[in-house]
């Protein structure tokens, strides 16, 4: 049986995108009737909420099954794309972060806790938190590979420089095997020099590195959240929807080329 592909999501700088990609491309997977398991790691549970589920005390979450080992079949949350299931977050995962700090084999939380979901979904992708607390070290000891969203701003490639000094960290000391899925261009507003030197400038360090697919600021993905909606059912005909579609087909791609190279 084929097992599932894990996926972090991951920059320790916030307002990059990340949320917004993970809802996204989630959704465009759904969309491609590939199975789809979102995590949401991050304790301001923006990727729960962005998917139409409200602060809810009494909802339980994966600081449930990281902390209290609760089933996780019991949490999950069916969203409305037949083939998106979430793992919801909420405010409990502060504490998680605290409380992770004595707990045995800390880092191993999530992998241990992921894994016996693999052969059920194609594409499990993890939501991370903007820093590289314990709760992002789970993250990326569990996944396969890193996908990293960059705004394209000044000092972009600095803050990429960075996370790559700390993924080869990881790779050395926790996690051989992790790769980097792809650097994702994220906010590009083609109308501005700014824009196109940063994706030149990225594109000429990282080369195939860097997904073709360019996230466009626009207006109707900014919006979706607000509603609970990924932007494909928010706005299907939305320059930010068919972004999103077209990574998704890139991150399939790059899977099923994995997997015969595998073979």
């Amino acid at each position: 049986m084929l097992l599932g592909k894990i996926v972090a999501i991951a920059n320790q700088k916030g307002g990059v995108g990340k949320t917004t990609t993970a809802v996204n491309l989630g959704a465009s997977l759904a969309a491609a009737e590939r199975r789809v398991l979102l995590v949401d790691s991050d304790p301001q549970s923006n990727a729960t909420s962005g998917l139409g589920f409200r602060r809810d005390p009494a909802r339980r979450s994966l600081y449930h099954a990281l902390l209290l080992q609760e089933p996780v079949e019991r949490i999950l949350l069916k969203t409305e794309l037949a083939h998106l299931e979430l793992l919801p977050a909420d405010k409990n995962l502060v504490g998680a972060a605290i409380e992770l700090v004595e707990a045995d084999e800390r880092e191993f939380r999530l992998k241990k806790l992921l894994e016996p979901l693999r052969p059920g979904y194609p594409f499990i992708l993890i939501d991370c938190p903007p820093a590289l607390d314990l709760l992002t070290l789970n993250a990326l000891v569990a996944a396969d590979s890193v996908l990293i969203p960059i705004q394209c701003e000044y000092l972009a490639l600095e803050g990429v420089s960075e996370l790559l000094d700390s993924l080869m960290r990881i790779r050395r000391e926790l996690n051989p095997q992790l790769t980097v899925e792809g650097i994702l261009l994220t906010m590009y507003d083609d109308r501005t020099n700014l824009s196109r030197q940063v994706m030149a400038d990225l594109r000429g360090f990282f080369g195939a590195q860097v997904f073709n697919a360019i996230i466009p600021r626009n207006v109707r993905l900014a919006e979706a959240p607000s509603y609970g909606k990924p932007i494909l059912t928010y706005d299907i005909h939305s320059r930010g929807a068919e972004a999103y579609l077209q990574l998704a087909q890139e991150v399939i791609a790059h899977d099923q080329k994995s997997a015969r190279a595998g073979a």
